[in-house]
């Protein structure tokens, strides 16, 4: 297992008194697999993320990531932590536009200062991963939307991690290209057997998952499966009804 959230809740400063974003939340998201979170605007899709990511410790409960419980943990201790077990893809790629792909890579391997040996290596091994091998040398502004995003994931996978957590990364690309990035992390997650949490809102990707977890008011559920799309897949009839709204 490789997230654990265990009875976490979470809250924040409200006027005098305090907005519950997370109540109670359990998850857990083994290795090899993916689990999406879906839920309407203000839900707590974003704060379950930074819990998650250990960015946001929250006020009661516990979180495991790759076996280490967070608690107590200093923040020196949380950001080591974050750097050799963690990969985050964000909603929007943010790479440095005058970085070539390889060396958006390259940048977070060097984060603390160090290169690692075989560092330029594995950066050519992940792009050639998500299909960018002939891009290394491209710049932001030479690729597609859908290709920048494919770089975001290939950094994010660049410190190896055990878990990977996913910011609606299709929501500014089309149907097909969204549909080509989903794929790529549901066949990453298992060639890397990490534990991967995709928030989206798009209904059309959660066929692909192995799990769907739906976030309202702060409060976490498991989506029942249905018959006839696999095990652990809801049925079509049981995505509709929980995406509404």
């Amino acid at each position: 297992m490789s997230l654990h959230l265990s009875d976490v809740t979470l809250t924040y400063p409200d006027g005098d008194g305090r907005l519950t974003a997370l109540d109670q939340v359990t998850l857990e998201v083994p290795r090899s697999t993916v689990t999406a979170v879906v839920g309407p605007s203000g839900s707590g899709k974003s704060s379950l993320l930074a819990v998650a990511a250990t960015l946001v410790t929250p006020d009661t409960g516990t979180v495991t990531v790759d076996g280490v419980t967070t608690t107590g943990m200093s923040r020196g201790e949380l950001t080591e932590l974050r750097r050799h077990t963690i990969g985050i893809v964000f909603q929007q790629p943010h790479l440095l536009p005058s970085l070539t792909a390889a060396e958006q890579l390259l940048l977070m391997a060097s984060i603390d200062g160090r290169r690692p040996a075989g560092a330029r290596g594995r950066a050519l091994e992940l792009l050639d991963a998500v299909g960018l091998a002939d891009r290394a040398g491209r710049r932001p502004h030479q690729l597609s939307g859908g290709q920048r995003q494919r770089v975001g994931i290939a950094r994010a996978l660049m410190n190896d991690p055990t878990l990977l957590l996913v910011d609606e990364p299709t929501s500014a690309l089309d149907h097909e290209r969204g549909a080509a990035v989903v794929d790529l992390l549901t066949r990453l997650t298992r060639e890397r057997a990490t534990a991967t949490v995709l928030v989206t809102h798009d209904r059309a990707q959660l066929t692909a998952v192995d799990h769907i977890a739906e976030v309202r008011d702060g409060r976490l559920r498991v989506l029942p499966s249905g018959g006839g799309t696999g095990v652990g897949y809801p049925s079509e009839r049981v995505i509709a009804e929980n995406m509404r709204g």
